[in-house]
């Protein structure tokens, strides 16, 4: 699932960010009954207010971002919280908190400058002592799903409103890798009790939470101390959990939600319906994760075997209504990092996967997979019927606690799914590093890789030479053997039409100038 430009180049390794930033469960109907209006009834609440119905399958269950990580529900997540930087359309690191940033001349140091004036909704500074909070708490604590995106940081230093991040190797990542996926700041006050914070978000982000149900639905208003608050034209949101997929789009329609997102089998209900549906940018890509510690996958031929098993074409005609494509890394194509050379390398054969079984002293049935997922998934059959024509027997077994083993670790075999990174490196990193949450063969990674990444990291985003060593560290991470990509699908959003258009920032969504009803939206 995630071009990338960057902050002008002063000197020769030196970086500034000196710029303005662009201005851009259960259903809980008997709860959340709105006052209809006369666009299809779902533009403000009964005093008047622009309030946003959002009902999302991605509704946090955690409301601290050190645990949170950067999943799909840092969306949700960043109505509370600021961060450092954010991204624009282009996929460029922007100021959010910090209003500049600056490296110095080796590149192992870069200096945050926050906006003046500041406080979270606690009252507490935003000051670059928060900033040094946040990062120390991402690194420590123990629950914390990030430390493993914070490895190139080896101290902040709090000077007033000057966050200086020190780093243990040259990485000019650091403004991509700290928006809004993997350090929304909290009030170091509140996230000095991180169980309380989980249920008590405090942030500096354009919204408050006013009433949580956890799980179920978080009520919210807007932050009028939110640096940006005059482009904020929403007063009120209205988050829910989203009930069974098949009652989103009526509920849509009838105005207990106005903003939703949904499936792509639901697309042309929606568009039927009269609803917008906005095809959000993204990274997203599935894949099958293989852990080469544990047999059968300890052997090279049966993971080529597998590599050469799977039909990306039939996930896409079955699973995504023509939104996806067939991919074979976790970028898509067009994206700086997407690397052409790279492309089909194990094409779809299953004469050859069953050979390569054979070499392997497997006969059909031999190997008999296990397959734990959280919930039925037609992508789990897809997975059990291709393998199957090869001789490989899977067994799925569904299990909601699926995710305490994969990151364990524990699992011989996955389905894994992701929103991709703002940075590069970091979705590098995260899918083959040693230490790579989506590594299920942590700590393997392959040959090559480390000194790729670091290659990288070296090398200024605006520098000519970017693009093509990014590329060869995508081919080297495509070494490894413990990830089969399958295809991806955009995320999906349906709405009334009384919701203003949204920016068209990859992977994330910015309310900055978004519109209500009788707050500007078309009627």
């Amino acid at each position: 699932m995630p071009g990338r430009l960057t902050t002008r180049r002063p000197g020769p390794h030196r970086r500034s960010g000196r710029m303005r930033a662009t201005a851009l469960g259960a259903a809980l109907a008997a709860v959340l009954v709105p006052a209809l209006s006369a666009c299809g009834g779902d533009a403000a609440s009964a005093n008047g207010a622009a309030t946003l119905k959002w009902t999302s399958t991605y509704f946090p269950a955690h409301w601290d971002p050190v645990v949170s990580g950067s999943g799909a529900q840092f969306r949700e997540l960043s109505l509370v919280y600021a961060s450092l930087t954010r991204t624009d359309t282009t996929g460029k690191a922007v100021p959010d908190l910090a209003e500049s940033w600056e490296y110095n001349d080796r590149g192992d140091q870069v200096t945050f400058r926050l906006r003046p004036g500041l406080k979270f909704s606690d009252g507490e500074p935003v000051n670059a002592a928060a900033v040094k909070a946040a990062v120390e708490r991402a690194q420590k604590q123990k629950n914390s799903a990030l430390f493993g995106d914070l490895t190139s940081i080896e101290s902040v230093e709090a000077k007033g409103l000057d966050a200086i991040v020190h780093l243990n190797q040259v990485d000019y990542q650091i403004p991509q890798l700290l928006g809004q996926r993997v350090l929304q700041i909290a009030s170091p006050k509140a996230a000095a009790s991180p169980g309380k914070l989980d249920q008590n978000p405090v942030g500096a982000g354009p919204f408050t939470v006013t009433q949580l149900v956890p799980g179920t639905k978080a009520v919210l208003r807007k932050n009028p101390d939110y640096w940006d608050a005059e482009n904020i034209h929403i007063d009120q949101v209205e988050l829910t959990s989203a009930p069974d997929v098949s009652t989103v789009v009526s509920g849509l329609q009838t105005g207990v939600y106005n903003f939703a997102d949904i499936e792509p089998s639901q697309a042309d209900a929606a568009k039927k319906a009269g609803l917008d549906v906005f095809v959000q940018p993204g990274f997203n890509a599935s894949n099958l994760s293989l852990n080469v510690n544990k047999a059968p996958f300890d052997d090279d031929k049966v993971v080529d075997a597998v590599r050469h098993a799977v039909d990306r074409r039939e996930f896409v005609d079955k699973l995504t209504f023509g939104y996806g494509e067939a991919t074979d890394q976790p970028f898509p194509k067009g994206y700086v990092a997407y690397d052409p050379r790279s492309e089909d390398s194990y094409p779809y054969d299953p004469e050859k996967s069953r050979k390569l079984l054979a070499e392997a002293g497997y006969g059909p049935g031999d190997i008999k997979l296990g397959l734990v997922i959280p919930a039925e998934d037609p992508q789990a059959e897809i997975v059990q019927s291709q393998l199957a024509k090869v001789g490989i027997t899977v067994d799925i077994k569904i299990d909601k606690n699926w995710a305490t083993p994969f990151f364990a670790k524990d699992l011989t075999f996955s389905l894994y799914g992701t929103t991709g990174r703002d940075s590069a490196v970091q979705t590098l990193t995260a899918h083959f590093g040693p230490d790579g949450p989506l590594n299920l063969s942590s700590p393997y990674q392959p040959d090559g890789f480390e000194e790729a990444v670091a290659e990288v990291r070296r090398t200024p985003l605006d520098a000519p030479e970017y693009p093509e060593v990014l590329r060869a560290a995508t081919r080297a991470g495509l070494e490894s053997k413990a990830l089969v990509f399958t295809y991806s699908s955009p995320n999906l959003i349906a709405k009334s039409k009384s919701v203003s258009g949204l920016p068209e920032i990859p992977a994330h969504i910015d309310w900055t100038g978004v519109t209500i009803g009788g707050k500007g939206a078309a009627s």
